[in-house]
């Protein structure tokens, strides 16, 4: 049987480390890609989860125009310090930003991190 896909949210590490975490402490032992992905997760040292929605309040705050969650999300993954950085992690995606605006957001993220 298919399974279907009622909804999907976007959503970054911080939250994924957190909830294999929780399903971890829950089952005692993971499945073999949920414990690939918690290896993964641990190896790049997401956020605390407390401080990543804090930065993604300051990003939506922003108000940069065009960005949605998806966008910011992957942001806080990667956690750019520079405007070329967020240049250079935007261009994955079909959006452009000012340089005005990616400078703000470096500096977003520069100060939360």
């Amino acid at each position: 049987m298919a399974r279907k896909i009622i909804s999907q949210t976007p959503t970054n590490a911080s939250v994924v480390h957190a909830e294999l975490i929780r399903i971890k402490n829950r089952d005692t032992e993971l499945g073999f890609r949920a414990q690939k992905a918690l290896d993964y997760m641990e190896g790049i040292g997401p956020l605390e989860v407390k401080k990543a929605e804090q930065l993604l309040d300051k990003l939506l705050k922003l108000e940069v125009p065009r960005l949605r969650d998806l966008h910011f999300h992957k942001i806080i993954d990667l956690l750019p310090t520079n405007a070329k950085d967020v240049k250079t992690i935007l261009q994955g995606y079909n959006v452009t930003v000012s340089q005005e605006n990616c400078k703000k957001i470096a500096d977003t993220v520069a100060e939360a991190v």
